[in-house]
């Protein structure tokens, strides 16, 4: 890829991935395995988008090299970007995500409408169904309009509807 716009792009498709996942295959494949398939699409998103954000700091010289791993990309760009609040609050939920899909977790009523995937957290429980992935998806889009506008600046009317 040659630039930040080839992860925006990038991200974006995952994105249409992530929609799919929640709107097609959950709808017939209730099971814990495909929340875990979304979950992963959207790290993949943060993850794009991050490297969107690397990329763009490499051309203007702010940074010399992109760090190898992804929690160490996005440290670097949370400590870039540590003034935007809303940004630090997407990565935020970027290492969130990470860590539930680290954790060992438990199913239940799968092949049900609420099939839930169920994370024990050191202070709390995490419980992913359906709705949850649904609010998720929309987030992700606000997340990747967002980063848009801060990296390319405004989109163009045709790129408004991400």
């Amino acid at each position: 890829m040659d630039n930040e716009n080839d992860y925006l792009l990038d991200a974006r498709e995952e994105l249409k991935r992530l929609e799919h996942i929640i709107f097609v295959s959950l709808k017939y494949t209730r099971t814990v395995d495909v929340i875990i398939n979304a979950l992963n699409r959207m790290v993949s998103t943060f993850d794009y988008v991050v490297e969107g954000f690397l990329h763009k700091a490499l051309e203007e010289g702010t940074i010399e090299s992109i760090p190898k791993s992804p929690a160490l990309r996005a440290r670097r760009v949370a400590e870039m970007h540590a003034d935007d609040l809303q940004l630090q609050k997407y990565l935020t939920y970027y290492r969130f995500l990470k860590e539930i899909l680290k954790l060992p977790h438990e199913k239940r009523e799968e092949y049900r409408r609420h099939v839930t995937y169920i994370v024990a957290l050191e202070n709390s429980t995490a419980e992913i169904k359906i709705d949850n992935l649904t609010h998720a998806e929309k987030y992700m889009h606000e997340f990747l309009r967002y980063t848009w506008n801060k990296i390319m600046g405004e989109p163009e009317q045709e790129e408004k509807d991400l």
